[in-house]
């Protein structure tokens, strides 16, 4: 015995279900920096004349652009790690149908390591996240 007992038809499931969970996240994220700008650009800049420079909308408007920037890895680090869990066990499911348990253990592993997630801006044309 192996200790493997996988069924792939609900690692299918719930990975589609995570699948979905990770798509209405990413419409919220988007509609957060949506509404965060808004609230920045609404906040006022009580005399500040910086918002006319195009810099942040006074006391408000820069503590929301800090608190932006001080979670932004945060927030992407929530699609890559649902994305490299999502991947890794259907990866490891597919091993583990071929009968390479080995291999299904190894992208299991990998799987489970945190994602790198390289924020906008940030290691521009060093290659890709992942």
């Amino acid at each position: 015995m192996t200790g493997w007992n996988v069924s792939p038809s609900g690692v299918e499931f719930v990975t589609s279900l995570v699948a979905d969970a990770m798509d209405d996240l990413a419409k919220d994220v988007k509609s957060y920096g949506k509404h965060v700008e808004g609230a920045a650009k609404w906040a006022g800049t009580l005399g500040d004349v910086s918002a006319a420079c195009g810099g942040p909308a006074g006391p408000v408007g820069a503590a929301l652009s800090l608190f932006v920037e001080k979670t932004a890895h945060d927030v992407l680090f929530l699609n890559e790690r649902g994305a490299k869990s999502v991947n890794g066990a259907r990866e490891a499911t597919g091993y583990y149908l071929a009968g390479d348990l080995q291999m299904a253990a190894d992208a299991q592993h990998k799987a489970l390591s945190a994602p790198k997630v390289d924020l906008p801006g940030q290691n521009a044309g060093k290659g890709g996240h992942k």
